[in-house]
């Protein structure tokens, strides 16, 4: 495990384990958390190694409470990487899974990371919101614009005007929440989730994300379809030798051995 200044990271095989580490603000993040947020993500971008992403949160209170207000409210430099805020909002190249493990609240800024990210594993006592409104802001890190697509105009209206919380029951009832985790075991969940996605070709799961990204940029089916192999995603899957293990194992009746490229 790599200990920084407001993060941990660690690899464990191929999964890619990544906790904000600033407890004493609920997770919250300041402009030096999302920089160096901002070079954990590059990393596991660039790292061939690295096929998958867990993202959580320190101690079993907060997943990220949002913005760091008092480090806003003291006047310090509060705008965020091109990634977005922690790294993530604003990320639209990744390929590789990112999995939220939301192990306590989520506001504002850190619901907007949750959705970011492809799947949120919620432990049961998590809840979720994006209070910006009561204290004069917008969640302009991308929950104003995800949250409808996710779970449809009237319901996100009730979450987005209100700011109100919403629990991890209901999140999973709304949609968003992918499984609700018994307390203090959403961390092995969401590991249970990347090993299960491991199964497939990394090269596959890359192209299958960045098809349905496309797919929801370019909703006319007739206008996507004869674009898909055109996707530099899904031109390496059909380049990499993962494209020719697959078929060669099931030939074999054995387990196929992804090389990821």
């Amino acid at each position: 495990m790599t200990t920084l200044s407001f993060c941990t990271v660690e690899q464990q095989g191929p999964i890619f384990i990544v906790t904000i580490n600033r407890p004493e603000v609920r997770n919250a993040l300041h402009r030096p958390a999302s920089l160096e947020l901002d070079e954990v993500f590059n990393r596991f971008a660039a790292d061939p190694t690295a096929w998958i992403a867990v993202v959580t949160g320190a101690g079993d209170k907060a997943f990220c409470a949002g913005n760091d207000l008092k480090y806003q409210a003291a006047g310090n430099d509060t705008t965020w990487p091109a990634s977005g805020f922690g790294g993530l909002t604003g990320r639209f190249d990744l390929n590789k899974p990112v999995i939220a493990a939301v192990n306590g609240l989520a506001l504002g800024g850190g619901f907007e990371i949750a959705l970011a990210c492809d799947l949120i594993i919620a432990d049961e006592h998590a809840e979720f919101a994006l209070p910006e409104p009561h204290v004069g802001l917008a969640a302009t890190a991308g929950g104003l614009l995800r949250l409808p697509q996710q779970i449809g105009m009237k319901r996100a209206m009730d979450i987005i005007l209100t700011g109100r919380r919403v629990t991890a029951a209901e999140g999973r009832e709304l949609g968003f929440v992918n499984e609700v985790a018994p307390a203090g075991e959403v961390l092995d969940t969401a590991l249970a989730w990347a090993r299960r996605i491991l199964a497939g070709s990394p090269m596959a799961i890359r192209a299958a994300k960045a098809l349905a990204r496309q797919g929801m940029a370019e909703p006319s089916l007739e206008l996507s379809y004869p674009l898909q192999k055109q996707l530099p995603a899904v031109a390496a899957l059909y380049a990499s030798a993962d494209k020719i293990e697959g078929p060669k194992a099931f030939a074999e009746k054995r387990k196929p051995v992804w090389q990821g490229c």
